[in-house]
């Protein structure tokens, strides 16, 4: 899942374009937007390790990134491992060559012998090439089920930075800045009722805000609570 020297994502990998720094509500993550911004214009990156529960953030974070090195035509890597039963950690070599490599969800390998050696080994690679790494996982480095004691300590070295899932009032305010980059006007009593009615999920409510987008522009209708009920069929 690396790019290319133009700075564009390969094949399979497709970044959310709407996962920008401008569509993530900060909700008290100011000082680790700005410490992500700084690293992507420094000449010399460095290493960012952010974690948090499903939910929080991070991937959004680490698309943001991403999509701010496509906008500079900068060349960058994302590589999810949570899917990696699909990879190979040979597709790591060379990565250090690129601007920014965005490895998410760590804790998805913790504790696989080939890929902790491959991510250690990459890690020294980006840092003798001056580039930036950053890295996500759901619990503090410390607390990984890292085997490899050097890989464990490296990650434990770096600026750290915690996640806190959104409460509800955040999602509502999360539901309404996405809907308002669409578009649309959610107001609090329809946002409410969504958070009341859907899933919690944040991956779940960008789904529901797809569905519930085309179906206004379908019936050129405003979200009210009642043209909610009946596009989602509650």
């Amino acid at each position: 899942m690396n790019s290319d020297p133009s700075g564009q994502l390969p094949l399979a990998i497709q970044l959310p374009d709407d996962e920008t720094f401008a569509s993530f509500y900060p909700a008290g993550n100011e000082a680790l937007i700005a410490a992500l911004k700084q690293s992507l214009n420094a000449e010399h990156g460095g290493f960012l390790y952010v974690w948090g529960l499903q939910g929080a953030g991070k991937s959004h974070l680490l698309h943001a990134a991403l999509n701010w090195c496509a906008g500079c035509h900068q060349p960058s890597s994302y590589v999810p491992l949570q899917h990696h039963q699909n990879m190979d950690p040979a597709m790591l070599d060379g990565l250090e060559s690129l601007h920014l490599v965005a490895l998410d969800n760590l804790d998805a390998i913790a504790g696989l012998n080939a890929w902790e050696q491959a991510i250690f080994d990459l890690y020294n690679r980006i840092q003798e090439q001056g580039k930036l790494l950053i890295v996500s996982a759901n619990a503090a480095a410390r607390h990984l089920d890292v085997k490899l004691p050097d890989l464990g300590s490296r990650l434990d070295w770096g600026t750290s930075y915690q996640l806190a899932a959104p409460s509800d009032e955040s999602k509502l305010a999360i539901l309404q800045l996405r809907a308002n980059m669409r578009g649309l006007v959610l107001s609090d009593d329809a946002g409410r009722f969504l958070l009341h009615r859907a899933s919690r999920d944040m991956a779940d409510l960008w789904q529901i805000l797809d569905q519930l987008d085309t179906a206004s522009m379908q019936a050129q209708r405003k979200l009210t609570v009642p043209f909610i009920k009946q596009a989602l069929g509650y």
